[in-house]
């Protein structure tokens, strides 16, 4: 299994204002944007009468539903013309923004760190992402997001849906990928994830029975390139529709947390959000 470093938690936070609105589905406060065209009723589920659309579910990092950046994304991905939910799959537990500056220092001045500087900012984080995931283990969050998925899908007006994830969110979008067993809730018909983290390869992939397209940054300290040869290997055995792609230079969290005073990394999350908005295009239309 791959596992999480101080790596997660860098990057930056992105400028703008959402455009969506804050609602409650199943249980869980959620983030919703929907395309223009959409009714600007403020009713949490649209009417029986609406024409079907495909949904977007965002799985989010350990920041959480409240992070803007996966914010103003799905703002994106709703003018693409997909109804996004953020929900709070970390029930108010996620971790505060505030990591990004003052846990991990800037990405250039990490490179330019020394191994004990480095180790011990691994050991830092650690302490603290440590018993978060222990907290948000699979047999915790697995129900959670299936659960939500499965109540989105039985929302009236949605036909299609698909899940994006990032980081620790992105192996939650592999796993809702799978094949689902007879009365097994969740499931999607495509997904998306970007640099997932905490992988288990094969046993991870080998399930994969949906449309599944997956982002890496060649320089991804959690999703090494041998490790990305095997996914594909064995994604290329699953007999459904897949896609890899990797991004030269690009660091784990690439997709979520570029920084946008680089062209070659604006340029690089960009065409991330390309690569999704066109997967779901395909395989939810």
């Amino acid at each position: 299994m791959s596992g999480m470093s101080a790596c997660c938690l860098s990057g930056s936070v992105h400028s703008g204002t959402p455009s969506g609105r804050e609602d409650t589905i199943g249980g869980l406060p959620c983030y919703i944007s929907e395309p223009s065209s959409s009714s600007s009723s403020s009713s949490s589920e649209p009417s029986s009468n609406s024409s079907k659309s495909a949904a977007v579910v965002f799985l989010v990092d350990i920041f959480g539903w409240k992070f803007k950046n996966v914010r103003l994304l799905a703002d994106q991905y709703a003018a693409a013309g997909f109804k996004c939910y953020i929900p709070d799959v970390h029930e108010g537990d996620s971790l505060p923004i505030e990591f990004l500056q003052s846990v991990e220092p800037p990405l250039k001045q990490k490179e330019q760190e020394g191994m004990l500087a480095k180790a011990k900012e691994t050991v830092d984080v650690m302490a603290t992402l440590g018993p978060w995931l222990a907290k948000h283990r699979e047999g915790v969050s697995e129900p959670i997001i299936s659960g939500f998925i499965n109540t989105v899908r039985n929302t009236p007006g949605v036909d299609k849906i698909g899940a994006i994830g990032f980081c620790w969110g992105g192996r939650y979008a592999i796993l809702q990928a799978h094949k689902r067993g007879d009365g097994q809730i969740g499931g999607v018909d495509a997904a998306y994830a970007c640099h997932p983290s905490l992988l288990s390869i094969p046993a991870d992939i080998e399930p994969v029975a949906k449309p599944l397209s997956v982002a890496v940054g060649e320089k991804d300290s959690l999703l090494d390139m041998k490790s990305v040869d095997q996914m594909k290997e064995v994604l290329d055995k699953t007999g459904v529709p897949t896609e890899v792609k990797v991004y030269k230079d690009q660091v784990h969290g690439f997709a979520l947390r570029s920084d946008w005073s680089s062209d070659d990394d604006k340029k690089a999350m960009d065409d991330a959000e390309k690569q999704g908005i066109e997967w779901f295009k395909k395989y939810l239309s």
